[in-house]
């Protein structure tokens, strides 16, 4: 049996506000692997518009390490704690922030309709970079989109799928 000491999991940490980039990369340098969620927003300033690169959830970052690496973690300069889920330090499975990776890297947000899907119906992503994932349907203004959730967290994900690329998930 391993040691529980070297299992390793992925971790959210809240970090200090808007400290989510320098935060990362002060964990690089102590040479924890660390994942931060961006995307690219077009922000506009008084004299010109420029796209950034934001992070997708605000003041969260992912740790990959094993138990033996809190302490380092914790005592990283912006880390303000870990997030916490019934009373133990919350863990997203590997298959999410992979997920969450693929989703990320994609270049198409096709807009879709379903007929014969409700809303709260659970389907499953049959194609595609997402491929194998469960989500929920939610209807939003007419269009209806795909949600994916990273539980631990207690935030969504709205993510725009083909409609050819899932089904019911009880099929």
């Amino acid at each position: 049996m391993a040691n529980l000491d070297e299992y390793y999991r992925w971790y959210p940490v809240y970090t200090l506000p808007r400290a989510e980039k320098k935060t990362a990369e002060n964990l690089k340098k102590r040479g924890i692997q660390v994942y931060l969620p961006l995307q690219k927003t077009l922000r506009q300033w008084s004299d010109r518009k420029k796209w950034i690169e934001e992070p997708l959830f605000k003041s969260y970052l992912f740790v990959y390490l094993s138990n033996k690496e809190y302490d380092q973690v914790v005592q990283t300069h912006g880390i303000v704690r870990f997030i916490y889920f019934s009373g133990e330090i919350a863990y997203i499975p590997d298959k999410q922030i992979q997920m969450l990776q693929n989703y990320l890297n994609g270049q198409a947000e096709p807009e879709i309709t379903f007929d014969q899907l409700e809303k709260g119906q659970k389907v499953k992503i049959i194609s595609g970079k997402l491929k194998g994932y469960e989500a929920e349907l939610v209807s939003w203004k007419q269009q209806q989109r795909v949600i994916l959730r990273l539980d631990a967290l207690g935030q969504s994900l709205i993510l725009n799928i083909n409609a050819s690329d899932i089904i019911p998930a009880n099929l």
